[in-house]
């Protein structure tokens, strides 16, 4: 009888173990079939592309395919919105940037808190932007754009990836830095906002080297300046701000990822480390350089370091912002 108890205990105890799924249990095989990085801007943009590249590293290291996902509109809050409300599994997270989870808190009505509602798992990289503009400007350097600009008598348009997008803020900085106010138009995302500069329907845009170096090197666009304190790698041929006469203005913007909040800390751990080997590739390492990224070292790229990170964007950015009266109408 003894025997048949211990057998029946052990069989119980089996099964238990198998109904009975925990935040360990669970991620102890996590992942098993594909995850989900959610875009929450439209395709063609620098923070598409920068998702790409890093999904591709991620997938080598988790073992399984990522799935990059756009789900845009609002300025990025809709695909914010689409993590905040999904399951805290581990199977869905997203990339976001400085404009997404830090800037649209103090200019949209959010249904969910940025630093509360999210589990983050590591910062990325930063990168400057380009002032550039339509192939027909007719000035020639940056000093005659900005002359330019202040002779439009505000008839000048600058495109960009939103309200409150990094692009937006960045404009709304060099407005205030020449005393010079213009027509910022609103687009879902970089890639569109950069297809009407093209075409001339727009006259300047600040974007990233992502998504306007190869357009800028096919002639379809011209580039007066880099907002950074040293030329990049990759653009040794455009001059700073500070050598082309717009001295101190300097902006730049950064990736990070984030699960929704309760997503097991294991699975998050999964997540960060996926992210810090593929930080540490050589090949994803040589794509994101190319792109005019600084790969944030590796103790920043913490769960703990971007919640930090985060934090003190918010209390720095939050008060310009609401100074400065940028809303959405």
């Amino acid at each position: 009888m003894m025997r048949v108890w211990l057998a029946a205990a052990c069989a119980a105890a089996a099964v238990a173990s198998v109904a009975l799924p925990g935040a360990d249990a669970s991620a102890q095989g996590f992942p098993s079939r594909p995850v989900t990085m959610v875009v929450p801007l439209g395709p063609g943009g620098s923070t598409d592309v920068v998702a790409r590249v890093v999904a591709e590293g991620m997938r080598a290291a988790l073992g399984q395919p990522v799935i990059v996902e756009n789900t845009t509109g609002a300025g990025g809050t809709v695909g914010v919105g689409r993590v905040a409300r999904a399951a805290p599994d581990g199977y869905t997270f997203g990339i976001g940037h400085s404009g997404t989870n830090v800037v649209n808190g103090a200019i949209y009505p959010l249904q969910y808190d940025l630093l509360a509602d999210f589990e983050p798992i590591g910062l990325i990289a930063s990168q400057p932007f380009f002032i550039v503009a339509r192939k027909t400007m007719p000035a020639a350097n940056l000093a005659e754009l900005v002359k330019w600009l202040k002779d439009s008598d505000g008839r000048a348009t600058e495109g960009t990836s939103g309200v409150g997008t990094p692009s937006h803020i960045s404009g709304v900085l060099l407005q205030n830095t020449l005393g010079v106010k213009w027509t910022m138009v609103p687009y879902r995302g970089a890639g569109q906002s950069m297809q009407d500069l093209i075409a001339g329907n727009t006259d300047i845009q600040l974007d990233t080297p992502a998504t306007s170096m190869p357009h800028i090197q096919s002639g379809l666009i011209k580039v007066y300046a880099v907002t950074a304190k040293e030329r990049l790698a990759v653009a040794p041929d455009v001059p700073t701000t500070d050598e082309a006469g717009l001295p101190g203005f300097y902006y730049s913007f950064w990736h990070g990822l984030w699960a929704p909040k309760g997503t097991p800390k294991e699975a998050v751990a999964k997540l960060n480390g996926a992210l810090k080997t593929a930080l540490a590739d050589p090949t994803t390492r040589k794509k994101l350089v190319e792109l005019a990224q600084v790969i944030f070292p590796p103790e920043q790229q913490t769960p703990e370091a971007l919640h930090a990170f985060q934090k003190a964007e918010i209390e720095k950015w939050w008060p310009i912002i609401k100074s400065a009266g940028i809303r959405v109408d």
